[in-house]
C-alpha cells in the first residue's frame, strides 16, 4: 500500500469524523446532576414519547417510580441547544418548527397559576401581564416577562401568555409546568424559544415544542425535583439514546 494511498485513506477518516462532534469529557458539563427526567421517542418524527425520572446512585442512575407517557412536538424533535455540544446529525431546532429540542437541559423555574407549588424547584406564580417572549427581534427573547413593566420593542408580537386561562379561553396547560433551559440566554436568534414541561390539553395531544403530561404524573415529579441536585432534562430519540448512553453516562433504560 502506497504512502499516497495511506495519506488520502487517513485524510477521508478525519473528514468523516468531523462531522460528528466529539462526546469525550461533554457528560462532565452535568457530572453534579443528582437527578434527571428522562423523555425518549420512537424517532425523530414521533410526537409522543416514555418518560422516566431517576435519582443519581453512585456512579449510575435508579429509577424513581413508573414510566409515564408524555407528548412532544407535533413535528417530533431536533437537536437542540442545552448542555452537550451543537450537533448536525440529525434535525435541528427553528423557532416555530413544532419540534421539541432533544439533547441534554438544565432545568429551571417552575411555574403555574396558583401562588405557591408544592415543589423543590424555585417557583414563580404566573399573573395576567406575564408572556414568554417568542419573538426572534426581541431583546428579551426566550425570557418570561412582566409587560406591564418592561417597555421595549416586540413585545407585543410574542404569543405566549403564560396565563393561558385568563388569554386562551380558560387554557389549563400552563396551570403547572417548569421550563426546560433550551437556548437559555436567547443568544441563538431564531433557535427556539419558550420551550416548557407542562399539563397536556388532552391525552396523546402534541405540542407546538414543549414536553406534555397528565395532571396526575406532573404533580408528584414537581415535588420530586429539586434545584439543589441540579436536575437534568434529557430528550432523546431511541436511537440517538443508544448511541449516546454510555459516553454521556445516561441511564440504561428499563423494558
Amino acid at each position: 500500500m502506497s504512502f499516497r494511498y495511506i495519506a488520502l485513506l487517513l485524510s477521508l477518516l478525519a473528514t468523516a469524523c468531523a462531522h460528528q462532534p466529539s462526546t469525550n469529557g461533554e457528560a462532565a458539563h452535568w457530572a453534579n446532576a443528582g437527578q434527571l427526567v428522562l423523555v425518549t421517542t420512537t424517532d425523530w418524527d414521533a410526537p409522543t414519547g416514555t418518560l422516566r425520572y431517576y435519582e443519581r446512585a453512585g456512579d449510575g442512575w435508579r429509577q424513581v417510580g413508573d414510566a409515564f407517557d408524555v407528548t412532544v412536538g407535533r413535528t417530533g424533535t431536533a437537536w437542540g441547544i442545552g448542555l452537550h455540544a451543537a450537533r448536525s446529525d440529525g434535525p435541528v431546532k427553528r423557532e416555530g418548527d413544532g419540534k421539541a429540542p432533544a439533547g441534554v437541559f438544565a432545568i429551571g423555574t417552575a411555574f403555574g397559576y396558583a401562588p405557591t407549588a408544592t415543589t423543590g424547584l424555585a417557583y414563580q406564580g404566573m399573573g395576567v401581564n406575564d408572556w414568554c417572549i417568542d419573538v426572534p427581534e426581541s431583546n428579551y427573547y426566550n425570557k418570561i416577562i412582566d409587560r406591564s413593566m418592561v417597555k421595549a420593542p416586540f413585545l407585543d408580537k410574542s404569543s405566549e401568555p403564560m396565563r393561558r386561562d385568563l388569554h386562551v379561553d380558560g387554557d389549563q396547560r400552563y396551570r403547572e409546568g417548569f421550563v426546560i433551559e433550551h437556548n437559555a440566554d436567547g443568544a441563538v436568534r431564531n433557535g427556539g424559544s419558550c420551550i416548557f414541561a407542562h399539563l397536556w390539553k388532552a391525552p396523546g395531544e402534541a405540542t407546538a415544542g414543549c414536553t406534555a403530561m397528565a395532571p396526575d404524573n406532573m404533580a408528584p415529579l414537581l415535588a420530586w425535583l429539586d434545584a439543589r441536585k441540579h436536575p437534568v432534562f434529557v430528550e432523546l430519540p431511541q436511537a440517538q439514546y443508544q448511541q449516546l448512553r454510555t459516553s454521556w453516562k445516561l441511564p440504561e433504560v428499563s423494558p
